[in-house]
């Protein structure tokens, strides 16, 4: 195979010339990279950030409120310990469900059902008592499973992935990294990482951020 722009001879199942990186080939179809251990390796290293963070800010809470129990005529310990006790074991249950979570999520296919665009209303009460209200725009595309279930993915003020979706695009989630595969990736000019969600240029192979494999 030979390259349309500079005719430099190419690997026809890379679909990318050496020389002048350019893609060649029509990039549709769910990628076999998702295979690579590169994305083991980076769900193991989510896992043990979870838990390491979750345990610093266990410390943290029960630490700060021992401080406070002995500092404090509000409040006297072992009352306060307890408290910032339980505080931390909120914060190791909410990484202990997020390990879980990466651990037992199923991969699926599906589609694009539909794309929103809703102005909506952020209230917000300050500690003076003033109240303001902040107006913004909330980009929704919603994903329909094979198996006929709702998914949304929503973000404010950003319409880089509303845009990327298209209605009737073929989606496929990804178990552990909770994220989204396109099927036809053809007409793209970038593609979000599936494993950190940095967007790339459609014509790198690997992520620039957590050096996972791009998924085309």
């Amino acid at each position: 195979m030979y390259c349309k722009n500079c005719g430099a001879s190419m690997d026809e199942k890379s679909g990318i010339c050496p020389v002048c990186k350019i893609q060649q080939v029509r990039l549709a179809g769910f990628s076999t990279r998702i295979n690579d251990p590169a994305f083991k390796k980076y769900l193991k290293n989510s896992n043990q950030w979870s838990v390491l963070f979750s345990l610093l800010l266990a410390v943290i809470a029960v630490v700060g409120f021992f401080i406070y129990g002995s500092t404090s005529s509000e409040m006297e310990n072992p009352q306060a310990v307890l408290i910032g006790a339980g505080i931390g074991g909120m914060f190791l249950m909410i990484a202990l469900f997020q390990v879980i979570g990466r651990k037992t999520g199923k991969t699926w296919d599906g589609y694009v059902e539909n794309k929103t665009v809703k102005e909506k209303v952020h209230k917000e009460k300050y500690n003076d008592g003033e109240v303001r209200y902040e107006k913004y725009l909330e980009y929704s595309v919603f994903i329909r499973s094979d198996q006929g279930k709702s998914h949304v993915i929503s973000s404010k003020n950003d319409d880089t992935l509303y845009n990327y979706y298209k209605t009737g695009d073929r989606i496929r989630h990804h178990a552990g990294l909770n994220s989204y595969e396109k099927y036809d990736k053809s007409g793209d000019d970038f593609i979000p990482c599936n494993a950190c969600g940095t967007l790339c240029d459609i014509k790198e192979e690997i992520c620039n951020r957590c050096k996972c494999p791009l998924l085309k």
